[in-house]
């Protein structure tokens, strides 16, 4: 069965900000959306790569005091063992890609 998902609409539709949603497991990873909404996440670190996709908005990625902007339609991959966090003024939808849990 085919699937079309709007991701702008799963976003707006969670109950809060920075709780992502898996929305399907393709190729054994895990698709998750989320919302953005300008408040900063705290570092955290992975013993994976994780795709980082912005769908809608901005994403101000922090890592090590060093903020580099991904706009919509930008894709940040970060490798496995580098801390990153996201700085205020970010707002948007997001997607993450990792492994599956």
């Amino acid at each position: 069965m085919l699937t079309v998902i709007n991701l702008n609409e799963q976003a707006a539709q969670l109950a809060s900000s920075w709780k992502s949603k898996v929305l399907g497991n393709p190729a054994g990873v895990n698709f998750k959306v989320l919302r953005m909404d300008g408040s900063p996440y705290p570092d955290e670190v992975h013993d994976f790569d994780e795709a980082l996709l912005v769908i809608d908005g901005c994403m101000r990625l922090d890592i090590q005091s060093q903020v580099t902007e991904v706009h919509t339609g930008e894709v940040c991959i970060v490798p496995a063992g580098m801390p990153h966090g996201v700085a205020a003024g970010s707002h948007g939808t997001l997607v993450i890609i990792d492994p599956r849990d």
